[in-house]
Order: C-alpha cells, then sequence, then structure tokens
C-alpha cells in the first residue's frame, strides 16, 4: 500500500490535468489538443509601478522615482511599510475569483526583477545571484489562485534587469545606471531569473506560458530610440534565443513567447524561429480594428507556421474594445487587456478612487510649496491602498459586457433594474453598442498622436457618451454631457401593463435651443420639448412631457436629442394624471 501511494505521489500533476498549453503550427492548444482563445487580463501596476496608473505621470514616471517621491514625504522606513501594503492589496485570491466570473480563461503577470534577485550593482559578488523569496512567493499565490479557478496564468518580464527599453516607465529604466542592452551582467541575470522560474514551475500545468522579454523598444543601430526602424534586432534575438536555451535545459513543456522591438511590434531580424513550442506577441494601441492592423501578424503566423497573441491592448473606448477584440477572435487570436487596477480609471474594468488626501500629495509632489506631514501623507497613501482592495473597487461593469457579451451580439439590456414610476438618471442608459444602446459621435481613439475624447466628461462609463460630475441637489453624481444634434440614449422598462405616463425632464443649459423627444422602435412616443436657457450648466430646470404611453411588456424608450447643447441629470416617470 505504501509503495502504491508513493507511485501515486511521483506520478506528475500534468498527469491528472488537461496537460500544457502548447502551439501546434498555426494554434494555441491545450494538453487535450484543443484550440484555446486566450482571454486575458495584465495586472499592470502591481509589480511594476507605472506613473500614469498613480497619477504621477507628469513628474513621475519609473518606479524607481515614485518610490523617491513617496519616501521623501514618509522616510524609508514608512516607505516600506507602504509598498507591502500595497502588493498585499493589489492582487488577492478575490481579485482572482472575479477575473473568471467575469469570463477572463487568463492573466498575464508583469514582473518585475527587483521582487526576485538582487540589482547587479546590489551584489556582492560580480556574477552572483542572490534570489530574493517575495516574487517567488507572490508568484505563487497568483499561481495557486488562478489553478483554483482553472484559469492560465503567463508570467510576462515586464522590468528586466538593468530595464530593456528608452520608454522607461514601462521598465523602471534608470538612466543613470546600464542598460540590459548596456550591460552583460544584466543579461546573465535575466537569463538565470528565468531558469529559475521556469525549474520551479515546469510541472505545472497552470503557467499558461513564458513572455520572455516585454515591449523592447531600443535603438541598436537605427535612428528610432525605441527601435521602430530597426532592421537586424540581432542583440534582441541573441538573448531571446539565449534565455529559450536556459529555460528548455530545465523545462520541455511550456510555451516560450516572444515580442519584437518596438513595444513589441517590429520583428525585422528576429526570424527563423528557433523552438517548436513558441508563440508570437504583439501590441495594439490607438489605431483601426481592420484586418490591414494586424496583417503582418498574420502573414508572420502563416509564413512561420507559428501561433500569434494579442499580448497586451486596451486604454481605449468601450467601442474600441468590442471591435478589436471582434477582429482579433475572428483570426483566431487571444488577447491580454491593461490593465485591472488604475487610479481613477475610466478606460479598465475596474478603478481606484482618488481622495482629496491623495490629490493634495499629488500637487505638491509635482508643485511643490508646504510640505504635507508624514503623518498627513502616510495617511493619505495608505487610503489608496486600502481603495486598492477589490470589495473598495468601483467594478466597470460597462467595459466587461463590451469585452464579452457584446463581441457577439447587438442585443441591449438594461444597466439596471428600473420599476416604473421611477427617477432614471440620464447615464443608466442601456449597455450595448454605438447605434444599439446609444448614439454618440466621437466614440473611439484611433490615432495615437491626437487622442480623441470618446467621453469627454471623463467620468463613469466608458462608452463614447459624454458624462461629468454632477452637482444637481438629486443626483447619482453624474450627468450626461456635451450633447450633439441627434445623438439618443436608450432605456429598457418592462411593464405588467400598458400606462400612461408624464415624463420630468431635468436639464442645464446657457442658452436655449436644445430639442428632445422620446421614441421607441415604432417612432416618436412624445411631443418635441424645446429647452430653454436654464442660466447656466449647473442651474437645473424641469420640464415635462405629458401622456407618454408604455405598452405592456418590454420596452426599448429612447431619448432622442433633436438638438443639443444643453445637460441632461435625469428622467422621472410619474402616473399621467
Amino acid at each position: 500500500m505504501k509503495n502504491l501511494l508513493l507511485f501515486f505521489i511521483l506520478i506528475p500533476l500534468s498527469s491528472f490535468s488537461q496537460g500544457y498549453l502548447h502551439s501546434n503550427g498555426q494554434k494555441i492548444e491545450d494538453g487535450n489538443g484543443i484550440n484555446i482563445v486566450l482571454r486575458g487580463l495584465g495586472l499592470g501596476g502591481w509589480m511594476v509601478q507605472e506613473g500614469y496608473m498613480l497619477k504621477t505621470g507628469s513628474f513621475a514616471g519609473p518606479q524607481y522615482v515614485i518610490k523617491q517621491k513617496i519616501i521623501d514625504v514618509l522616510g524609508a522606513e514608512k516607505t516600506e511599510k507602504f509598498y507591502d501594503a500595497y502588493k498585499q492589496n493589489g492582487i488577492t485570491k478575490r481579485d482572482i475569483d472575479s477575473l473568471a466570473a467575469w469570463g477572463f480563461n487568463s492573466v498575464r503577470l508583469p514582473m518585475h526583477y527587483n521582487l526576485y534577485t538582487l540589482p547587479i550593482e546590489k551584489e556582492v559578488f560580480s556574477g552572483q545571484n542572490t534570489w530574493l523569496e517575495e516574487g517567488f512567493k507572490r508568484t505563487d499565490d497568483l499561481l495557486n489562485w488562478c489553478a483554483d479557478n482553472k484559469i492560465y496564468l503567463i508570467l510576462d518580464l515586464h522590468a528586466t534587469p538593468g530595464g530593456q527599453g528608452n520608454d522607461a516607465n514601462i521598465s523602471d529604466y534608470d538612466t543613470t545606471k546600464p542598460s540590459l542592452w548596456q550591460s552583460v551582467a544584466n543579461q546573465d541575470k535575466m537569463v538565470a531569473l528565468w531558469q529559475k522560474l521556469a525549474l520551479r514551475y515546469k510541472d505545472n500545468p497552470w503557467i499558461g506560458g513564458y513572455d520572455i522579454i516585454n515591449e523592447p523598444n531600443w535603438n541598436f543601430t537605427g535612428s528610432n530610440q525605441n527601435g521602430c526602424d530597426e532592421m537586424s534586432n540581432s542583440p534582441l534575438r541573441d538573448l531571446e534565443i539565449r534565455t529559450t536555451k536556459a529555460i528548455r535545459e530545465v523545462d520541455k513543456n511550456h510555451l516560450i513567447i516572444i515580442e519584437g522591438n518596438c513595444w513589441g511590434n517590429n520583428y525585422n531580424g528576429i526570424f527563423p524561429l528557433w523552438d517548436t513550442n513558441m508563440a508570437l506577441s504583439f501590441h495594439k494601441y490607438w489605431n483601426h480594428n481592420d484586418t490591414a492592423s494586424i496583417q503582418k501578424m498574420l502573414d508572420f503566423r502563416t509564413q512561420y507556421n507559428v501561433p500569434i497573441w494579442l499580448g497586451e491592448s486596451g486604454e481605449n473606448s468601450n467601442v474600441w474594445f468590442q471591435e478589436a477584440i471582434s477582429l482579433v477572435e475572428s483570426n483566431n487570436i487571444g488577447w491580454a487587456f491593461w490593465p485591472m487596477k488604475k487610479i481613477d480609471n475610466l478606460a479598465g474594468i475596474t478603478s481606484v478612487s482618488i481622495t482629496p488626501e491623495y490629490k493634495k500629495l499629488l500637487e505638491y509632489w509635482e508643485k511643490g510649496g508646504v510640505k504635507p506631514s508624514a503623518d498627513y501623507a502616510n495617511k493619505a497613501l495608505m487610503q489608496i491602498v486600502e481603495n486598492y482592495k477589490i470589495e473598495n473597487l468601483n467594478i466597470k461593469h460597462d467595459v466587461i459586457d463590451a469585452m464579452f457579451r457584446q463581441v457577439h451580439t447587438t442585443e441591449t439590456k438594461a444597466y439596471k433594474k428600473h420599476v416604473l414610476p421611477a427617477k432614471i438618471f440620464a447615464t443608466e442608459y442601456d449597455l450595448g453598442q454605438n447605434g444599439y444602446a446609444y448614439s454618440d459621435k466621437d466614440v473611439i481613439n484611433y490615432d495615437g498622436t491626437k487622442f480623441t475624447q470618446w467621453n469627454k466628461g471623463g467620468s463613469m462609463r466608458n462608452d463614447g457618451v459624454d458624462i461629468e460630475s454632477c452637482k444637481d441637489k438629486i443626483t447619482n453624481g453624474f450627468n450626461v454631457c456635451f450633447i450633439e444634434d441627434n445623438e439618443w440614449l436608450q432605456y429598457t422598462f418592462e411593464l405588467n401593463e400598458a400606462k400612461n405616463f408624464d415624463v420630468d425632464i431635468r436639464f442645464s443649459s446657457d442658452k436655449a435651443g436644445g430639442k428632445l423627444y422620446l421614441e421607441n422602435e415604432s417612432g416618436k412616443i412624445s411631443k418635441t420639448l424645446t429647452i430653454p436657457a436654464s442660466g447656466g450648466k449647473n442651474k437645473w430646470q424641469t420640464l415635462t412631457l405629458k401622456n407618454v404611453n408604455l405598452k405592456k411588456g418590454i420596452n426599448k424608450v429612447r431619448i432622442h436629442f433633436e438638438k443639443g447643447n444643453f445637460n441632461f441629470n435625469y428622467f422621472e416617470f410619474k402616473t399621467a394624471k
């Protein structure tokens, strides 16, 4: 009996699982040969802070600069306590449980090497690698949470020893020290780290792959500092080959993912490939969602018989998300969007609430002035840490809906259930695509040099509808603004019987001339209401549409803005007198 028990203990974990993700020609498959479309999220900001995620981007982009700002107000000891709490709250099992429940089947972990090993300048002996437990322990925990939810964890070396790109914020690159490309010792440390990780996780089937260098952006021979005009990329290819060899010495199982130069997309000189279990990653931001936008990667897939993966994307509107995901999934390409948590976030699945105290701290860091006390700064920062807990996040259900449901249907659904008579806030329009749940003229950013605002108010929802904070005496905190001619919003109601309502419209306007009416799929169901000047954007008034009939059953009511230039807070359905 003891021998039988020992036999079962020694059988690799993979024998009892679905096996390992791997490449099979142009597909990524699981151990049963089933095609897998990865639907993932990058845990940006957890192990590697980037300034724009913390609202420090204009004056402190890389993590080492952010940390120095915090040391300035807290001191070194309290700063370490802040970072311990920040990482502890940043990602928890409850976060991963939520991602799985929302539909994600994978997670991409952006790793900072300094959680796993010391920087080369801190090693006592040259060429030595001191291993740090923290990074491995946090990765172990995350992997266990992913396994519990049967979702894959993709390891992504986001900040390499020395830093891999001139876009310093991404990799915490300190320009006063040698980069990854300027130091053989840094390269040695990176290769050793990957071998250490591969040895640790070689038998775990919930590791989805090794994304070995995130977004290299370096000019080896070209004139573009981010490597966009490089034609050979030989240092990048050599290091990727060397890293692959080190991984394969200890791990024959897992998928190896490579990225080109120029933030992952310049593959000049990278081919031919050197391993039979690989995938090519590309990153996609702020461009059109047509086949032409991914044609080069599609060509690589065909020419080199290798899977491709959209390893990072996001920072756009719900309309863009729906388009991009529809595009790649229709071409059997998986994806990982970015990021999960960010302070005061519009274009993501969650938002960390900003506080007045933190805003004051940001103002001091950027402009100087009277230095906040250490006690004040500590309370401000620790409240932000508390806000990172998932129970305190603002979950952006409109974004999740766009990434999953809207990819497959133009059907709309109620943002929340309303039982009439009731007051309906303008911002609670239906979930769904532009042209179906709402109609707005500026809904997407296709050009990274212009950054078109899709939500000009920058608040609450990530659709094309413009939403700002509201100061009316009755409010859910937001109102629709920047209304243009012939835009509209749709709301779904269900009635047990047909009924007539008087409908109050709550508005504000600097000038007269706005017009609106209610309609359904059959046409107008109200008279046209002309909006007068209310005396300013924060001066709210109410007008009423009389005798609006709603039918028994499902009603999809649109408020049509025949003429714009006013703000809309709510409309209230009252039983007609």
